[in-house]
Order: structure tokens, then C-alpha cells, then sequence
């Protein structure tokens, strides 16, 4: 298993070996620093701690900066573990892009785009209450009953109802690489993955 972090770009089109048009999103894939290893002896697991994205060092704690100039690299943004990580690794090694292929399929997992409070009609896709006839006023995104008065004389656990919606964490499994752009770090991938341009992703294989 091989994993990395990166962020998204944004999404385009390109055409395959078919001439058929394909939607896909470009990624920024590295470069990543080893900032720690974990081993059964020490941790009671085996891990790689990869740092990514260059941090301003006013704004990084100091025992996290000691625990970047332990491994001998610049205060990261981001810091992920992998467990199971290919290959043997030492403090302060470099890994970008070329971990992966084209015709690799991977992983990606990242925060979806935050929408907000929203209503039931775009949060759980209900069709409105009635017509927008016949004396209604206003209700025709309402939920509608949201239980019996009597019995149990309460809303049961679990009700669909509006609220704050997107912001939580996905994952997209079997997207295919289309491209791989070492000089600049960045991937194309088929089809679309999580979160707003820039968002961090998580990409293993």
C-alpha cells in the first residue's frame, strides 16, 4: 500500500485513447516528509508519519518544531500517519508524485464542501409538502409531520429534518489515474473527489 497527501486543484476534461471526452480532477501530490517512524517496539504499531505543505515557523509550536527538526525538514502544515506504508523510510525522506502510475487506481478522502443550515427539500431530497395551490402559504419545502402527537408524544431519535449540511469527511474508492506530472507534483484522476479547490485530500492506492 502506498499513500500520500496532497490537495485538489480543481476538475477539466480530457479526451482517451477512445477520443471519448473524460471529467477529471487534477491533484497536487506531494512532495511529503518523512517527520516520523513508529515501529511495533516503540508505538506498539508500525507507521509513517508524512508531513505536507510548508508552514510559517512563528506560527508552529515549539514542541512541534522540535519534532520537525528532529527529522530534519521545514514545519509542515499537515501531518497524517499510514500504517502498512511499501519500501523502507528514514527521517526526512522525500516522497512526491511518482509513488504512483497511470492505470493506478486509488483512494481519495477529504472533507466535503460545507453547505450550511439547509432545508430538508436539498439536505434529504423530499418533495415538498402538496401543491403549490389550493390556499397553501409557504409550505411547499416543509417537511411536513414529523410525528404522531399522542403516542409516542415525542420526535423519534434519528428524524430527517433540516440543519447543517456537508462538511464531513468521504472517501471516493477505484478512481483511476489518468495522468502523472512529476516536474509539477500534480495527477489527474477520473472523475470528481471531495472538497472545495485547495482542500487537503488523502490519497493511498
Amino acid at each position: 500500500m502506498a499513500g500520500l497527501i496532497g490537495k485538489k486543484i480543481g476538475m477539466t476534461s480530457v479526451y482517451d485513447d477512445a477520443g471519448k471526452n473524460v471529467a477529471c480532477t487534477v491533484v497536487e501530490v506531494g512532495p511529503c516528509f518523512v517527520t516520523q517512524i513508529k515501529t511495533e517496539e516503540s508505538d506498539g504499531y508500525n507507521a509513517v508519519q508524512l508531513g505536507y505543505g510548508e508552514a510559517k515557523a512563528s506560527r508552529t509550536t515549539k514542541p512541534l518544531a522540535g519534532h520537525f527538526s528532529r527529522a530534519g525538514v521545514k514545519p509542515c502544515k499537515v501531518l497524517k500517519e499510514f500504517r502498512d506504508l511499501e519500501g523502507e523510510y528514514n527521517l526526512g525522506d522525500k516522497l512526491d508524485v511518482t509513488v504512483f502510475s497511470e492505470g493506478d487506481f486509488v483512494e481519495i478522502s477529504g472533507n466535503t464542501k460545507g453547505k450550511g443550515f439547509q432545508g430538508v427539500v436539498k439536505r434529504h431530497g423530499f418533495g415538498g409538502v402538496g401543491q403549490a395551490t389550493h390556499g397553501q402559504h409557504n409550505r411547499l419545502r416543509a417537511p411536513g409531520s414529523i410525528g404522531a402527537g399522542s403516542t409516542p408524544s415525542k420526535v423519534l431519535k434519528g428524524m430527517r429534518m433540516a440543519g447543517r449540511m456537508g462538511n464531513e469527511k468521504k472517501m471516493i474508492f477505484n478512481l483511476k489515474v489518468l495522468k502523472v506530472y512529476p516536474e509539477k507534483n500534480l495527477m489527474l484522476v477520473k472523475g470528481s473527489v471531495p472538497g472545495f479547490n485547495g482542500a487537503n485530500l488523502i490519497i493511498e492506492k
